[in-house]
């Protein structure tokens, strides 16, 4: 059965399926948590700002909060085993949850001033903080050979995740008619399991010693380099930084076009504020089903023969593509429904094939790029790309004045910038094949 998604060998198997449950658990978590982010932030209300203004600059905020965040990270992973890494951080945004669930609107109290836009930030650095995480623990775990055969598999636990955590979170809130915030609570059962699965793997899974790889009583990196000196002064790590902040200026671009049509949808239709934060939560739910099982059907049946038949570079390529095609029908077209329709195809796109190419990336770099640098690119960078997502947004609206269908026309031209600089990320991992850094080369 698992040979239908890619080729799993003797000894492989229950350390791949314990890995696919990890993930799985991770973004089912966070499928829970996300319309309850879309919701809190629609019925928050700052003076003079638009719903897209408090949306991009959210984001924005996130960047700046990351800035702080990498270096005490990478000191983490300086002194902590990985086990522990992994289990502390994911412990720390599990008591997170409780508390935004204590402090929920009308719960304690009325509404705590500002607190939707606090979660929303918080949500997004929980994402690529865990996510992240995950993926530099499996991209240790496994060599270049293993890691580009098993994660296509691995990454199908994400996909299916995402479907799964959707689903059950629009069903829980639309059939079971459980209050959308507790939706913060019930995530805390996956998230707990996952960091189980996670100190399990790491102890009984793959032998690293097998692998050639250090230790996993030993610290989760080396204390050489801070991880931004280590982006610096490396030409395939600066280029694969660069790539990742336009992929996600481009994304992030895409989903305040989206949300600003849904808002205008809702302001249309005379919705008041709970009508708002329920349609808003129900068309999120709803996009986010379909955006995921695209995304797991393109992983389950798609990503590893485009990666055994066109290579890394199939891979890594195809996400722009699809992204260009899609603003393409978007600038002929902008309706909401067009727009949902591209953002669907390109989000799909993104987290199957494109996830799996940013994790296969990472395969002939050291250990130590794999918990600092990476770290670092996964977060800062994509908040970078949001951060500039959000100063288009200020300069679109505040000083040019132009509509959806301009930003739609830059958009393109970043889609461009971005698949330049994956064709130099192709070139410059193939070269890396063939002289590897020291660590890998053993």
């Amino acid at each position: 059965m698992l040979c239908l998604v890619t080729e799993v060998r003797a000894g492989e198997v229950v350390p791949a399926l314990t890995l696919f449950s990890t993930i799985f658990l991770v973004l089912c978590a966070y499928y829970f948590i996300k319309p309850v982010r879309e919701g809190w932030l629609s019925i928050s209300v700052i003076a003079g700002l638009s719903k897209i203004e408090i949306k991009a600059y959210s984001s924005f905020a996130q960047t700046l909060l990351l800035f702080a965040v990498i270096p005490f990270y990478a000191r983490l992973t300086t002194r902590w085993i990985r086990r522990d890494l992994i289990s502390r951080v994911g412990l720390f945004f599990t008591v997170n949850l409780i508390l935004f669930w204590v402090f929920q609107p009308g719960f304690l109290f009325q509404q705590v001033p500002y607190l939707g836009l606090v979660f929303y930030i918080w949500t997004g650095i929980f994402a690529v903080t865990l996510v992240a995480q995950f993926w530099s623990f499996s991209a240790d775990l496994y060599s270049e050979e293993r890691g580009k055969r098993l994660f296509p598999l691995i990454a199908l636990g994400a996909s299916s995740g995402a479907v799964v955590g959707s689903w059950l979170g629009e069903k829980m809130v639309k059939d079971m008619e459980i209050e959308t915030f507790h939706l913060l609570l019930i995530a805390c059962i996956p998230l707990i399991a996952a960091l189980l699965l996670a100190r399990w793997v790491d102890r009984h899974g793959v032998s690293r010693n097998h692998e050639g790889i250090s230790d996993s009583e030993h610290a989760a990196a080396p204390d050489t380099a801070g991880a931004y000196s280590l982006i610096l002064r490396t030409h395939y790590l600066r280029l694969t930084a660069l790539m990742v902040f336009a992929m996600f200026w481009v994304i992030t671009n895409g989903e305040n076009i989206l949300f600003a049509l849904v808002q205008r949808a809702m302001e249309t239709e005379g919705l008041d504020a709970a009508a708002t934060k329920t349609a808003t939560t129900t068309f999120y739910s709803n996009l986010y089903f379909w955006v995921n099982l695209t995304g797991l059907l393109l992983q389950a049946f798609v990503v590893s023969r485009l990666q055994r038949w066109g290579g890394f570079g199939a891979l890594m390529l195809t996400p722009p593509l699809v992204s260009l095609v899609g603003y393409g029908a978007m600038a002929s077209e902008s309706a909401l429904a067009v727009v949902t329709a591209a953002k669907t195809a390109e989000n799909g796109t993104n987290y199957s094939v494109n996830n799996t190419a940013r994790q296969v990336l990472w395969l002939p770099t050291t250990r130590e790029m794999i918990y600092k640098a990476k770290a670092a690119i996964d977060t800062l960078c994509v908040r970078l790309g949001d951060g500039l997502a959000a100063l288009t947004v200020l300069i679109g609206t505040r000083v040019l004045k132009i509509e959806a269908a301009s930003f739609i026309l830059f958009n393109m031209i970043l889609i461009g910038v971005w698949l330049m600089l994956a064709i130099l990320v192709v070139r410059e991992h193939r070269r890396l094949l063939d002289h590897p850094f020291p660590e890998r080369s053993t």
